[in-house]
């Protein structure tokens, strides 16, 4: 074999060694990029609330969905809320199992319009982790949230008076040393 083709299988090896391994580390990056930037209306998380409150009202509409499954009712309390820019808003969600076996179900969610992303953001919220509901079980559930004041400064959401803030319930099944997650299409609830 001559240096050069030597060199140009190791050039292809390399290569496909870096495809599997982006392949591989993608759904990390990408959930990181998301949670960094808002990208895909992925909300941001805070420890504090803004320290101003603007005068400019946005309508929050709180859409609920349930995957395959979670075998679950998940609905909001109040559909609609109005809420000033800067100002902290607390939403409630009843979820309920009917089922006579626990449940084990992780909410995922997003915005919309996505480009709004990147202002909305949580202080606290059941989609953090995953949680088992038991047999008959009803939890009120809440989210504290607010919407960034710097929003009003840029140009590009001038146009956005309504956000949907959207969750939907994941059955997550678990193998025998519960290693493995799977999560299950969505249906609408309401």
């Amino acid at each position: 074999m001559t240096q050069n083709a030597r060199t140009t299988l190791f050039v292809i090896i390399g290569i496909l060694a870096g495809m599997l391994t982006l392949a591989f580390y993608s759904p990390v990056l990408y959930n990181t990029f998301c949670k960094v930037t808002g990208f895909g209306g992925t909300t941001q998380i805070a420890t504090k609330k803004p320290s101003a409150v603007l005068d400019r009202t946005v309508r929050v509409r709180l859409d609920t969905n349930v995957g395959a499954g979670a075998k679950l009712t998940f609905k909001s309390v109040d559909p609609v809320m109005d809420i000033r820019l800067g100002e902290v808003g607390m939403a409630f969600f009843e979820v309920s199992n009917p089922t006579e076996h626990p449940v084990t179900a992780e909410a995922g969610y997003n915005v919309a319009p996505h480009k709004a992303g990147p202002y909305f953001t949580k202080l606290e919220c059941f989609c953090f982790e995953e949680r088992v509901f038991e047999p008959g079980e009803t939890a009120s559930l809440p989210v504290i949230f607010f919407i960034d004041p710097e929003m009003d400064k840029d140009d590009t959401l001038d146009d956005v008076t309504d956000i949907t803030l959207s969750y939907t319930y994941y059955g997550v099944e678990q193998d025998a040393e519960n290693q493995t997650a799977h999560l299950e299409p969505a249906t609408r609830q309401n």
